[in-house]
């Protein structure tokens, strides 16, 4: 499988550095110099293309600055990740040539770098971080427990999202139900129901009132007895001579008397009816009351209400099918918070087990990287596991705590190259900020020997001051500092054969150059190779 590798870094106007351009080898590659030379920026140049802040080398960023970072992928494709700015210092980003942002350059540069420096390291930034050291090692896997959380958020959305309390759905649709059986009750033939009902009961209310008066009509006009106004008028009637001459005026007045009988039979005939239905006038009363109680409160008519109906209906199936909805909801939610907690205590086993098997081969390195005396823990808590950190004491008998807290900045470096020579990938380059940084002898000449064997899995660059170490590298560059006319300038350059023996005697000896630096050089070298 091709590993990720940086093939080039281009540094143009960074302090001391005007132009250097480094094209690195897989293996392990070595920065070296005098103190001061200007290693620290090109490390800081690095970190600026992977979209970092550089905030030790803001300083020397002038208003030319141009820096660049050639990665080969494990997906065998390239990158060119870069930063640059202009008068004003802004710092614009770049990849492949293209405007990007920093966030683009920072998740890109988690898939091929991993930085280890004294004060800081990007692989122990957070504990997701050191979880991923843990899984990635166990082979732990929690894409299902993954995505039964995500169904299981999703189920608790769609349920809130549509009225989750059980409690309140109940009340609803009982609420709904009384809505629809009261006006179901009710009964209405139609909307024009409440005005016919009044239109029959205005007459029949009238009949009822004038009842009373056409009683007295009818009793004066057609009584039993000889006081009656038609009895009164047949009898004069009667008075009337049976002649020729009075034959027409008797015509008319027997004609005027039988439609005043008729007129009187008309009478008694509508209060024989009114009086028969005093029973409907209060029955339509009642239902009138009935019909306008219902108009008031859904609408002000029976149309209105009438169409109530159909959208309570309508209102009720919806939430009846909700609920069902939601009841479904409801189980699926018991049945994946089960699965959860399952597969939950499934890695949080798989992470414990890895992460005391890993305790014990991380330590058992402890003593190649000068640590023989410090002890190492990683623990895991929270139920899945996923509360990953790693306690650390540098002597025995103190107490542990995390390791970036008790940890002095050359001991954290060699804590994590020990946690890289037992969990090191293959698809990302490992850098070493002075990972040596105050050792020397049998020490130094270790920890180069376990930067070599990193190196042999995943490619390596380490900044260092120890000729031991940097003897061990596969490819060695040389930083050097320079002044001319009272400018200082630094500049970079690779260093083969008799040149990489005067630079590990100069590591040696310093500026006294002598035979035994020079012996002790190369054999450091041919030892190396």
């Amino acid at each position: 499988m091709p590993k990720s590798q940086l093939l080039e870094l281009y540094v143009h106007g960074l302090g001391v550095i005007d132009d250097a351009h480094l094209e690195f080898e897989p293996g392990f590659n070595v920065l070296t110099g005098e103190t001061g030379a200007g290693k620290t920026l090109l490390l800081g140049a690095l970190d600026l293309c992977l979209g970092g802040d550089a905030v030790s080398s803001r300083h020397a960023i002038n208003g030319d600055l141009r820096v660049a970072a050639i990665f080969s992928r494990a997906d065998g494709h390239e990158s060119v990740l870069s930063r640059e700015s202009g008068t004003s210092r802004r710092l614009r980003s770049s990849l492949d040539g293209v405007p990007s942002s920093t966030e683009v350059l920072r998740s890109l540069a988690d898939e091929l770098v991993v930085i280890h420096g004294q004060h800081d390291s990007l692989a122990l930034r957070s504990r997701a971080q050191v979880l991923r050291i843990i899984d990635s090692r166990g082979g732990v896997s929690t894409s299902e427990l993954d995505d039964v959380r995500r169904r299981l958020i999703e189920c608790r959305r769609l349920r809130d999202g549509g009225g989750g309390d059980i409690a309140r759905r109940q009340r609803d649709l009982e609420f709904l139900d009384f809505q629809i059986a009261e006006i179901e009750r009710a009964a209405i033939v139609g909307p024009s129901e409440l005005d016919e009902h009044l239109e029959v009961l205005a007459r029949l209310s009238e009949m009822r009132d004038g009842r009373a008066a056409a009683t007295s009509v009818i009793n004066r006009l057609d009584a039993d007895d000889d006081h009656a106004v038609l009895a009164q008028l047949a009898g004069a009637i009667d008075q009337l001579p049976r002649t020729i001459v009075y034959e027409a005026a008797r015509t008319t007045l027997i004609g005027a008397l039988e439609s005043a009988r008729e007129g009187v039979r008309e009478l008694t005939d509508i209060s024989e009816v009114e009086s028969s239905d005093e029973r409907e006038i209060e029955r339509l009363e009642e239902r009138i009351g009935q019909l306008r109680a219902l108009s008031r409160k859904y609408g002000g008519s029976l149309r209105s209400t009438l169409e109530s109906l159909e959208e309570l209906r309508a209102e009720r199936q919806v939430l009846a099918d909700s609920a069902h909805r939601l009841a479904v909801l409801d189980e699926e939610i018991i049945r994946l918070g089960s699965l959860e907690e399952l597969l939950a205590g499934e890695a949080r086993r798989e992470r414990e087990s890895t992460a005391a098997a890993l305790s014990e081969a991380v330590q058992g390195q402890m003593n190649r990287v000068a640590l023989g005396g410090a002890s190492l823990r990683f623990v895991v808590g929270g139920d899945d596991g996923s509360e990953a950190l790693i306690l650390f004491t540098p002597n025995p008998g103190l107490p542990e705590g995390p390791l970036q807290s008790l940890a002095s900045g050359g001991e954290l470096s060699r804590v994590l190259l020990a946690i890289s020579l037992e969990t090191a990938h293959e698809d990302v380059v490992a850098v070493f900020d002075e990972v040596d940084a105050g050792l020397g002898g049998q020490v130094a000449q270790q920890i180069g020997e376990c930067l070599r064997e990193l190196g042999e899995r995943q490619q390596v660059l380490a900044v260092t001051h120890l000729a031991s170490v940097a003897a061990r590298a596969h490819c060695h560059f040389v930083v050097e500092k320079n002044v001319s006319n009272g400018t200082t300038t630094a500049s970079v350059r690779r260093v083969d054969g008799e040149e990489r023996v005067l630079e590990i005697a100069r590591m040696l000896a310093g500026d006294e150059m002598t035979s035994q630096a020079l012996a002790l050089a190369r054999k450091l070298l041919e030892t190396s190779s």
